[in-house]
């Protein structure tokens, strides 16, 4: 309920707002005249007239949606609680703007109607109820923001109250979901509030209001006296509202465990009256995130429905490949957004695995209990990626089905020289290169510079920085000490001719010895970088927000039809060789000539919500979690556990990038 000050229990009840009611009088001390549930009683016409110069002015709310937009990085995917949301204003704006997941919930009955009437009358199909905001009629991990718009933030005698209601704002948000108040600005109103003011609201209506501070100061009474210049005195009445100072916002949210949180600067309406703003005069912004995990639902098994064991890396344990060797909120978001979208999917119930000490125990106690595994561990068992693929390794000593590549997929694709000449065997070009063992002291070069130095063992970009590639022999020297002194690598290095044309990354979903789908090729797009740094998309681009590297987009390709045809073909042919399944990707660099050359296969690609594959799939028009879909319905069909008619028959579908539908397209058969 958005109010400048919510009017309160009249003191003669009547069915219509403007009967005429007794008054007190003159009141010596206002707070002994305001009921503890004056909020939950009388939300009326006469609210929306005394407050309608803020409360229903169309400008000031689309101001105020604007803002909360900005500050939130909102878009239409988010679903959103406007929690008291009165008559609805900002909930039916933001549906305006295109939000379709909004819902709207209030205590008033007459507000909520008028809500629901306005809605139709638009014809939004937003979900308006009523409800209390302590107890709210919602599941948990239910939306991704909650709103408390129009100072109704405050309005409960107890601070206990206050404390229940983002308890329950905070269960009903999902993980790193994010809470926004606008509330009145307490040490300014403590200050600055006007003891005594009258206000015409029409030409027959006007309002003369009382206002004083509680006894603890914590609070500011105030009294209305709505008068109709025919009938007299229609309403006297009395209410209050706790003054928050920003420190004790923030104590109340962190006492709620909310963290995260912010001010976002301060507002005052431009009311058209331009008289008494009361408790509108001056509000603060604040948001606050929600840390916390998924809501463990016991849900009842349904026909059909596949039991999936989901397995990642281990929190717990030292990552060498990230920045602080650790598990950061990226990482902990990263994971709640793919929980997020698989918990969308119906036909599955998902449990998760993190613990690699207990791992090997954990999974003898499933064998047998469960569908499969979806493995997306990806940084290896015990967070080492020499051991990426001890986890399939184990998966199949146990014979626990799985999605992604087998263990000698993984084992041959972590080494990239061994990679380059399986790929020259069976005729895909690969750059000029040579091989640095950890004890050579001397090497020859069999081509010209540039180059571009790497670890031959490893992934994710590890050891490759801007200073990687090498103009002369003293930059060749330096890079490769780098690599050794830096990032204490101490195995063979790999020197490659460094290709200057587009840098190509291609996506396949599926087995290519059964069924896939081609995602759209992607380009890395280097315009934002300086000119004098190398055109590489290396450790600095995943790892290091700071650098100009974090600047690089991946846009769709624009590639020659016989360009894309080979390395589409190459792909196929690779992947058939190497045994890649469910879900990989492979890089690629044309040289100066325009001749696509490979760089590496990633059997076990990154799964992330802003990863290579999940833009690809945006590019097609798939969704993050329908993607997620596609790798189980892939690795379903290929296991046997059950003919997927999504999937089936879908052999070489390639996605068009221009338009995001797909063309069938046989490479097997083409090469």
């Amino acid at each position: 309920m958005d109010k400048k000050k919510p009017p309160a229990k009249p003191h003669i009840k009547g069915r219509k707002d403007d009967h005429k009611a007794k008054t007190l009088g003159p009141v010596f001390n206002l707070e002994e005249h305001v009921s503890p549930d004056w909020w939950g009683r009388i939300f009326n016409s006469l609210y929306l007239k005394t407050d309608g110069d803020v409360v229903d002015d169309s400008e000031i709310t689309r101001k105020e949606i604007d803002l909360i937009i900005g500050i939130l990085n909102l878009s239409p995917e988010h679903r959103i609680l406007d929690l008291c949301c009165g008559q609805g204003r900002h909930t039916l704006e933001l549906a305006r703007k295109g939000f379709k997941n909004v819902d709207g919930l209030d205590r008033s009955h007459y507000l909520i109607h008028k809500a629901k009437d306005k809605a139709k009358s638009e014809g939004f199909q937003v979900k308006f109820r009523e409800g209390e905001a302590r107890k709210l009629p919602f599941q948990p991990d239910t939306y991704d923001v909650v709103l408390i718009l129009g100072n109704s933030f405050g309005y409960f005698e107890t601070l206990n109250d206050d404390l229940k209601v983002l308890r329950e704002v905070r269960r009903v948000l999902k993980p790193w979901g994010k809470l926004l108040i606008d509330l009145a600005d307490g040490s300014y109103l403590k200050e600055n509030f006007q003891r005594r003011s009258w206000e015409w609201i029409s030409s027959k209506l006007f309002v003369c209001r009382e206002r004083s501070l509680s006894i603890d100061e914590d609070r500011l009474v105030s009294r209305e006296v709505i008068s109709h210049v025919d009938k007299g005195v229609i309403a006297d009445q009395f209410y209050a509202e706790r003054l928050y100072s920003r420190d004790n916002i923030i104590k109340i949210l962190t006492e709620a465990r909310f963290s995260d949180i912010s001010f976002h600067g301060s507002i005052t309406p431009d009311s058209q009256r331009a008289q008494d703003l009361g408790m509108m005069a001056r509000r603060i912004i604040v948001s606050g995130q929600v840390r916390k995990e998924w809501t463990k639902v016991k849900q009842k098994v349904k026909v059909g429905e596949k039991n999936v064991v989901v397995l990642l890396g281990d929190p717990q344990k030292v990552d060498i490949l990230k920045p602080q060797q650790v598990f950061d909120d990226d990482d902990f978001y990263t994971i709640d957004q793919m929980k997020a979208a698989l918990k969308e999917l119906n036909g599955y119930r998902f449990s998760y695995l993190n613990k690699h000490d207990s791992l090997l125990k954990d999974l003898m106690k499933i064998t047998g209990k469960i569908d499969f595994v979806l493995n997306l561990c990806d940084e290896g068992f015990d967070n080492d990626p020499k051991k990426e693929l001890h986890v399939p390794a184990i998966l199949e000593m146990l014979g626990i089905p799985y999605t992604g590549s087998g263990p000698q997929c993984l084992a041959f694709c972590y080494d990239k020289s061994l990679v380059r000449g399986i790929a020259k065997e069976i005729g895909i070009p690969v750059p000029e290169a040579f091989f640095i063992k950890s004890e050579d002291s001397i090497y020859e070069m069999s081509f010209v510079f540039p180059v571009i130095v790497k670890p031959n063992l490893g992934d994710s970009s590890f050891g490759i920085t801007s200073r990687s590639v090498a103009y002369d022999a003293e930059q060749l020297i330096n890079a490769i000490s780098e690599i050794r002194q830096k990032f204490g690598y101490e195995k063979p290095i790999l020197v490659e001719e460094f290709l200057t044309g587009k840098d190509i990354t291609v996506g396949i979903l599926g087995t290519p010895t059964a069924s896939y789908t081609i995602l759209p090729i992607l380009e890395e797009d280097y315009s934002a970088l300086p000119p004098e740094l190398p055109r590489i998309c290396g450790y600095e681009a995943k790892w290091c927000p700071d650098s100009p590297y974090w600047n690089i987009k991946s846009v769709p390709a624009e590639l020659p039809a016989s360009v894309k045809d080979n390395i589409i073909g190459w792909c196929v042919k690779l992947a058939e060789r190497l045994e890649c399944r469910d879900y990989f990707r492979m890089d690629w660099r044309l040289n100066s000539e325009g001749t696509p050359k490979l760089l590496e296969v990633n059997p076990n690609p990154g799964w992330c919500w802003d990863g290579h594959l999940a833009k690809m799939a945006n590019y097609a028009d798939i969704p993050y979690g329908e993607l997620l879909h596609y790798i189980l319905k892939y690795a379903v069909e290929r296991m046997g556990l059950e003919r997927d008619e999504d999937v089936n028959g879908m052999k070489g579908t390639l996605f068009d990038q221009s338009c995001g539908q797909d063309s069938k397209s046989n490479y097997n058969e083409r090469q």
